[in-house]
């Protein structure tokens, strides 16, 4: 994708999309994870709060789960937010006596443990919104696998954009408009690195084939699936929310 078109197209779709979620008087903390998304959440958030003087901060969960690994990611997002002047909460959680206590698959552990840990945060800081990197693809990947599982009308509105949290704190998600690939160019476009986690690439997670696997089989046939999914998703959340 050309620089100038990102810039004049992609940047301002960005900008409208996030102008409904996010307003002055808020206090938005981002979930960092270290990885492209998150990343580019919290720079473009940044240049956002910049312009509408919300409050920002960041916060990262270590899961103990990856051992060093997890230690660097840690890291990285600490030299992240040195380096943006953001002030960055740590919380280290043990998501596998989560998921034991809770019956839960790790993956499932992992997100309940993270769900309390950004909870506990937000209450300490005084968060009005936590705002999530998911994106566009994302959602499509969350769709199809909903739909795999077997599940109800609502579960084929995949991601929603905002929900709440906790008492007067809502999440919320500025990225849902872009795709992964565009959210790769931004961190091009702003010369940003990010963290990469190796399990991602482990089809062993049904998301993951999802990811590497069906969606790219779908894409073949039908290139613009991802948004096509989309789409249907927003639909069904509208329809389900009246």
């Amino acid at each position: 994708m050309p620089k100038k078109n990102f810039n004049a197209s992609v940047l301002p779709n960005m900008r409208a999309f996030a102008a409904p979620l996010i307003g002055r008087k808020d206090c938005v903390l981002v979930g960092l994870s270290g990885g492209a998304d998150s990343v580019c959440l919290l720079h473009f958030l940044q240049y956002l709060a910049k312009e509408q003087h919300f409050a920002l901060a960041a916060v990262h969960v270590n899961h103990g789960l990856r051992g060093r690994a997890a230690q660097a990611d840690e890291h990285f997002c600490q030299e992240l937010c040195g380096a943006l002047d953001i002030d960055l909460f740590i919380k280290t959680v043990d998501a596998k006596a989560v998921a034991e206590k809770y019956d839960l698959s790790p993956e499932h552990g992992a997100r309940k443990a993270r769900y309390n840990a950004y909870k506990q945060v937000a209450r300490q800081w005084g968060a009005t919104k936590l705002a999530l990197g998911h994106h566009l693809d994302d959602l499509a990947e969350t769709f199809l696998l909903n739909l795999l599982r077997g599940t109800q009308v609502q579960g084929l509105a995949g991601i929603p954009l905002r929900r709440p949290l906790g008492p007067g704190v809502e999440i919320v998600r500025p990225l849902l408009c872009i795709s992964r690939e565009q959210v790769e160019e931004y961190l091009s476009q702003n010369k940003l690195s990010h963290v990469t986690d190796q399990t991602n690439f482990d089809d062993v997670y049904r998301r993951n084939w999802v990811r590497h696997t069906l969606l790219p089989l779908l894409e073949s046939k039908q290139p613009k699936i991802r948004e096509h999914l989309a789409q249907f998703a927003a639909g069904v959340a509208k329809l389900t929310q009246k």
